[in-house]
């Protein structure tokens, strides 16, 4: 991605939408926004060795694990509008655990591209499966979007909420409402 190449689309993008690039408030924008679109793809270049970190330990641990409330933002691959919500990850270790932040980082890794929440959720849950063969994994997302919110329908109360379950959590319904029972926990 070049920032520069970014930088003369915006500044096309003010001249088509009657803007005078070159007016005081406006004269930065275009570098701004491409300095703005390169943090905020930054998924599209980080790798999973950067993103894990060597950071997955033996431990003889078969209990459920949860990480809830991850705060997430993302863009609407259809709007180029922000959605954000919380991102909520389970998972029953087979003899390996993961730094807890590195599911946070797996989470930003995939919400940090042009996304659908749907996809997000299932990339999410694929990602850990992959990197830790658990028994299981859960992952639910809430998140408002502001394609929705700003804009069409304006409906400013409404959440959306997605679920990728593997493993133990899709083929046992009751590890599926133990995750769901920490889940909806009183916070």
């Amino acid at each position: 991605m070049s920032n520069k190449n970014i930088e003369t689309l915006i500044k096309q993008l003010l001249l088509e939408l009657g803007e005078n690039p070159d007016r005081e408030g406006l004269k930065k924008t275009p570098r701004r926004v491409a300095v703005m679109l390169s943090e905020l793809t930054k998924g599209y270049t980080t790798t999973r060795k950067e993103t894990v970190n060597d950071a997955i330990f033996s431990e003889r641990i078969h209990n459920m694990i949860i990480l809830r409330d991850i705060e997430l933002y993302s863009l609407c691959e259809h709007h180029l509008l922000p959605f954000l919500g919380k991102c909520h990850v389970g998972y029953i270790p087979k003899n390996q655990i993961i730094g807890v932040s590195k599911i946070a980082r797996i989470v930003d890794r995939f919400a940090h591209r042009l996304q659908v929440q749907e996809r997000l959720t299932q990339e999410i849950a694929k990602e850990i499966q992959t990197v830790l063969k658990p028994y299981g994994v859960g992952v639910i997302i809430e998140a408002q979007h502001l394609c929705m919110m700003m804009r069409g329908v304006e409906k400013q109360n409404s959440v959306m909420i997605t679920s990728s379950v593997l493993g133990a959590f899709r083929d046992d319904q009751k590890t599926r409402e133990e995750f769901m029972s920490f889940i909806n926990r009183i916070k």
